[in-house]
């Protein structure tokens, strides 16, 4: 079993500018940052991602351009693994239900509901083939 991505904050934020915008310098990160962060502070985020193998380097003249070694939807999918793990005992019906009680509008609802009958129509799909 792989172990699970996990992220600081401040990790993922740097996360999702190397997602967004691809390879960059240092500066260019500190740039697209919702925070304003001193220049050191970015840097040390990005190798200690680095150090996690979750991004990587290439040299670019005297800097390094940074890009993202994972993608996206891993971090996504082991996140909310971590997190149906720790906080609702394994369990994605828990999850879901906490979801749809607390957090979902009516048109939320309303697309989850289509996207439950559709993983039924293929669920049923896939049992009527010999």
């Amino acid at each position: 079993m792989q172990a699970p991505i996990i992220f600081t904050d401040r990790e993922a934020d740097v996360m999702q500018v190397l997602w967004e915008h691809g390879d960059c310098l240092v500066a260019e990160v500190q740039q697209h940052l919702a925070d304003q962060l001193a220049y050191t502070t970015v840097l040390t985020v990005l190798r200690t991602l680095e150090g996690k193998e979750y991004v990587g380097h290439q040299a670019a003249g005297r800097g390094h351009r940074y890009h993202a070694l994972i993608e996206p939807q891993a971090a996504r999918k082991s996140a909310l693994r971590h997190l149906t793990d720790k906080l609702f005992k394994g369990s994605s019906e828990l999850l879901m239900t906490h979801l749809v009680d607390e957090q979902l509008s009516d048109e939320q609802a309303q697309r989850l509901r289509a996207m439950l009958d559709q993983h039924d129509a293929q669920s049923r799909g896939k049992r009527s083939t010999p």
